[in-house]
């Protein structure tokens, strides 16, 4: 188990609130049963969203079968099976695919980007931060910072 750091107090009716971060973590939603476990070892209280016998994704109880860790209906088999029919793509061969050259950044002191941008401002006065920054091989942010230091 994994510990969160979180203390919540019992109210007078010896109920916990459960942070809704933890709730939407866990899937917990309004009304959904909630199992709970005690280890008196440890002095461990344990929650666990009760599923029951129900399908998984439409909540039904009839014809279950049980799958991976959690039942479902006939009807939701039935409709998983005819949209992976439809939705049955060809491959793609990536056997022929090369993949980018990863290229190794390289750093430039400050004082160079900057005699490079003003010597390209003088002879390109008319273009915009990010052609210089194409240009230049960096972003337009740091031409931004750059012309700051200018």
């Amino acid at each position: 188990m994994k510990s969160t750091g979180m203390t919540r107090p019992i109210d007078t009716l010896g109920r916990i609130v459960i942070p809704k971060e933890m709730r939407t973590s866990m899937d917990f939603n309004v009304g959904d049963p909630v199992e709970i476990f005690m280890d008196q070892e440890t002095g461990t209280l344990a929650f666990r969203k009760y599923t029951g016998m129900s399908c998984k994704m439409c909540g039904s109880l009839e014809q279950l079968t049980y799958y991976s860790g959690s039942f479902l209906c006939l009807a939701c088999i039935r409709e998983m099976k005819s949209e992976t029919k439809t939705n049955s793509t060809p491959k793609k061969d990536s056997s022929n695919i090369i993949a980018p050259e990863k290229r190794n950044r390289t750093y430039k002191s400050n004082q160079l980007m900057i005699s490079k941008l003003k010597d390209l401002m003088l002879e390109l006065p008319e273009l915009s931060q990010m052609e210089y920054a194409k240009i230049l091989g960096t972003s337009q942010s740091r031409i931004s910072q750059l012309k700051k230091m200018l």
